[in-house]
């Protein structure tokens, strides 16, 4: 999966906010709030672009930006299902099956109906 594994991530997140005793505010209801709240800062930056506008319109400075708000959203993501116990990569595997079954390829390819409209 190129790389991606997100273990060393995690484990560095739950050690930084336990070494400043953060765990008593990061209940579910302020984590799903602050991933709320981060995911508005990162739409912030796309606001009023053109729709068709890509990465290659970013300066290097939006972009350091930009990377940094996702970070932040993934952060509490990751703290949100390590509190409650959620394996994120089973759940997302879970709903990309449950997805396909509401969208399947021969009546949804290269559409963007809801699955109720197919």
């Amino acid at each position: 999966m190129n790389g991606f594994d997100l273990k060393e991530a995690m484990e560095a997140l739950i050690r930084f906010r336990n070494e400043r005793d953060w765990e008593q505010y990061h209940t579910p209801k302020n984590l799903s709030m602050s991933i709320a709240i981060e995911a508005a800062e990162l739409m912030e930056h796309f606001q009023w672009k053109h729709s068709g506008e890509g990465k290659e319109s970013l300066g290097k400075d939006e972009f350091d930006k930009i990377q940094e708000e996702i970070s932040d959203v993934a952060a509490y993501l990751l703290m949100l299902t390590h509190d409650l116990g959620i394996d994120l990569n089973k759940a997302m595997l879970d709903k990309i099956k449950k997805n396909a079954l509401k969208y399947p390829v021969d009546k949804c390819r290269g559409k963007s109906d809801k699955y109720d409209n197919l």
